[in-house]
């Protein structure tokens, strides 16, 4: 399908307001805590929204719809178990803790609470993670704009190879993020996410509707899907038995391993949306905010998951051939479908190497297919001129706002807890400020670099709960404990953290998932076991990783010296005066808005189930 003018115009209206956004804020940006904190005055459903457009990056709306029509509805365990109870613990029990404390950064809170080396090793590794994840975000715009075409036309007019068009749509999303960054710092970021959010809504919406009405409402979906796969439409089944459920993972891996430690690990743990709970202006505010976040969290499953469902269930495109007479002579018409395309299934086609331009195979030596192309096949299966432009935009906007929201939590963790406590001590605030904007551009530069690392994978969720299993599940044994254990210490969380990470590293390298070949998916040291799946292998590194961390901060806890009382007030639970609400009616108070979510979560699994 080619685009329009009108679908040209929607995506430029979009690009021109979101620069003029960094532009209008550039002026307000007078001091390094107006850049990298929002100021720390921003009301809470503004935070609310842009908390949950932070984490709707290419991982969400790609990623799950990918994930979606890879292992069906168990994809909204990321939802009911991996997200709405850890959004809600966060903010009635771990919020106080970081708002209180005035740490500017997680890593920051990590030196009040330990100290100066657990800080720093936070601090490289939640850089490193960031990374990346915006170069995740950057490479599935490029697919996107490959996908589509965009630039054949230029390419072909300049004489440049086609193959180039990967890199040039990479270059381009960067110097855009880049822009309305440098200029606005994280106040740009959370307005340009909020409107983000409501794009997103008002491109998939449709999308949905559509897909159902065309495959007859949600008992026509089940049918096509279960034609496909009958395990794929249930989120419950064979838990018990993982070789009866597409994922692979039993009750243990989803309760544990999704959970309660990468959930947990991400929604606690993670400076990419916590610096946008921490940029409201005052604690009630703060606690309030991922649980306004996890309102809307609540019908995700049904705008970025169903479209991959939709995407599988869909008849596979295959060369036809019609006959037809007209005035005695006979016609052959033949529409020849592309060989990735009869490849796929459904609408889902065989992955290409963007690069190379070469067929990508498993280790049995089949087409792999490209899950990551599902919901933007489905834009480009539904959508007419215009309406197209819209849900284009939307997921444009997605993966801006993935981009930019690692982006600023880069740039500020580099700036005070690498630059500032180790490379230079005691500057001008306004040298901090420069700082901080420069390092905006080497983010960007290093995310550029790690775009490619997704190519080998077909699902870019895969990618990132890899990613978190080495950060985030080792991380959050270090807060749970940091948090509620007096007795822990910093010589302790140092050393558990690493091992956390070093167990990870081991897990990764002696287990491989099925039809996988050793690399980056694992393997790389011996297979000495198989997994069903990436996300199966990924849920039980980050169980080992946890455990890991756990078990040695607490032993060497009770061999070495902890921090006096006085100096952990307002930073472990039993020492902290709890956070007043009598103030506050019924309806505001952050455990009347918590204990309403967690119930709305129930819903959505008895739904699904």
């Amino acid at each position: 399908m080619q685009l329009t003018f009108v679908d040209w115009l929607i995506m430029l209206l979009y690009f021109v307001f979101v620069l003029g956004i960094g532009f209008a804020l550039k002026r307000y940006m007078k001091t390094s805590k107006d850049f990298f904190q929002a100021g720390r005055a921003l009301p809470a459903w503004i935070c609310g929204l842009a908390f949950i457009s932070a984490n709707l990056g290419a991982q969400e709306v790609i990623g799950m719809g990918a994930s979606g029509a890879k292992y069906g509805l168990e994809t909204c365990h990321f939802y009911g178990i991996g997200a709405i109870p850890a959004m809600v613990f966060v903010g009635i029990f771990m919020m106080p803790f970081y708002y209180g404390s005035k740490a500017r950064s997680v890593p920051e809170f990590l030196r009040l609470r330990f100290d100066e080396k657990t800080r720093a090793l936070n601090a490289c590794s939640f850089a490193v993670m960031t990374v990346f994840s915006s170069g995740i975000s950057m490479y599935a715009m490029a697919r996107l704009i490959q996908a589509l075409h965009v630039f054949d036309g230029l390419f072909r007019a300049l004489g440049w190879a086609p193959e180039g068009i990967f890199t040039f749509s990479i270059i381009l999303s960067a110097i855009i993020v880049l822009l309305y960054i440098f200029l606005g710092g994280l106040t740009s970021a959370i307005y340009n996410e909020v409107l983000q959010f409501f794009l997103i809504i008002a491109g998939f919406l449709p999308l949905v509707l559509l897909g159902l009405k065309n495959l007859g409402g949600w008992h026509g979906l089940s049918a096509a899907v279960s034609a496909v796969d009958p395990r794929m439409m249930h989120e419950w089944r064979g838990v018990l038995h993982p070789s009866t459920n597409p994922m692979g993972i039993e009750i243990i891996g989803i309760g544990m391993g999704l959970g309660f430690v990468l959930g947990s690990g991400y929604w606690c743990t993670d400076f990419l949306v916590i610096q946008t709970a921490m940029a409201s202006h005052n604690m009630d505010s703060a606690r309030r905010v991922p649980l306004i976040a996890a309102v809307p969290k609540m019908i995700f499953p049904f705008l970025v998951i169903l479209p991959g469902l939709i995407a599988i269930a869909l008849p596979t495109p295959r060369t036809t051939t019609t006959v037809t007479q007209q005035n005695g002579a006979i016609i052959h018409e033949t529409n020849v479908v592309p060989e990735i395309a009869a490849e796929g299934r459904g609408i889902v086609p065989a992955k290409i190497n963007p690069v190379t331009g070469k067929a990508m195979l498993d280790a049995s030596g089949k087409p792999l297919l490209d899950y990551d192309m599902a919901t933007p096949n489905m834009l480009l299966h539904y959508f007419p001129t215009g309406i197209l432009g819209l849900g284009l935009t939307a997921l444009l906007a997605s993966f801006m706002s993935g981009m930019a929201g690692n982006v600023t939590a880069f740039n500020t963790v580099f700036t005070y807890d690498l630059y500032q406590s180790y490379i230079h001590k005691g500057a001008p605030d306004r040298h901090y400020l420069a700082v901080g904007r420069w390092a905006t551009v080497g983010g960007i530069l290093l995310s550029i670099c790690t775009a490619y690392a997704a190519i080998s994978f077909n699902n870019i969720m895969d990618t990132l709960q890899l990613v978190f299993s080495f950060v985030n599940a080792p991380l959050f044994a270090t807060f749970l404990l940091g948090m509620f254990w007096k007795r822990t210490t910093g010589h302790a969380a140092f050393t558990g953290l690493i091992t956390g990470t070093v167990a990870a590293m081991l897990h990764h390298g002696l287990t491989l998932p099925m039809e996988a070949v050793p690399g980056i998916h694992g393997g790389w040291l011996a297979v000495l076991h198989r997994y069903p799946s990436d996300m199966a292998q990924n849920f039980y590194g980050a169980i080992w990783a946890f455990s890991s961390n756990f078990i040695i901060t607490i032993i060497i806890s009770l061999f070495t010296k902890p921090k006096p009382e006085s100096e952990l007030v307002g930073l472990v639970r039993s020492l902290t005066p709890k956070p007043e609400t009598s103030h506050l009616t019924w309806w505001k108070r952050p455990e009347a808005l918590g204990i309403a979510v967690l119930l709305g979560a129930v819903a959505l699994n008895i739904f699904f189930a």
